[in-house]
């Protein structure tokens, strides 16, 4: 057993390892902390949305904004989608599960506000309907996917595509990619 446990950390590593080592990706995430510190400075919010492990991961990384990072300092407007049950299971039963997201967006989303959707096959069809829906209401557009991106390749201004097709690794390499971008827009807000 452990050997099976090492090898389960040097596939994680190896994912972070690719990441580290991919010029472009490293730049899209230095991209997509721009559009949020700018948004952000102009008074707009930052939605995220997934299912299952990335609907934790979005709102984790939800939490690291609204509430803190590493600084103590005034919240930021950022919330994750699914944490009224409430509407998730009303929408869901009366306009289908594909609905409850894009919905959402539609009666708070503004243009100039932030959606990051997580998904890691990037073909969850909810989270991409909030994408389009994003994109009709002049929203900022972040996906944070696996390697091949699916289906939101095509609807994100900024496609952060981890370099793994294995999904517990994907996450895991979601919540180091969440937490660089949550670090760098909290220092770049909020220290002098």
């Amino acid at each position: 057993m452990t050997e099976d446990i090492a090898s389960i950390i040097r596939e994680s590593i190896q994912v972070k390892q690719d990441l580290l080592e991919d010029p472009v990706l490293l730049a899209r995430i230095g991209e997509a902390t721009t559009l949020v510190v700018v948004a952000l400075k102009s008074g707009h919010k930052v939605l995220f949305c997934g299912n299952g492990g990335s609907a934790a991961d979005a709102q984790h990384l939800a939490a690291e904004l609204s509430g803190k990072f590493y600084l103590d300092r005034d919240p930021l407007p950022a919330e994750a989608l699914h944490c009224n049950s409430s509407y998730l299971t009303a929408v869901g039963n009366d306009f289908g599960y594909d609905q409850v997201y894009s919905r959402m967006i539609r009666g708070f989303g503004h243009p100039g506000d932030v959606l990051i959707a997580l998904s890691t096959s990037g073909n969850s069809k909810n989270v991409i309907n909030a994408l389009r829906e994003a994109e009709l209401a002049g929203m900022v557009r972040i996906g944070m996917t696996g390697a091949t991106g699916g289906a939101m390749k095509d609807h994100c201004q900024c496609l952060l595509n981890m370099p793994s097709t294995d999904t517990p690794r994907i996450q895991e390499a979601h919540i180091l990619v969440g937490h660089i971008l949550c670090q760098l827009v909290e220092s770049q807000l909020f220290r002098p």
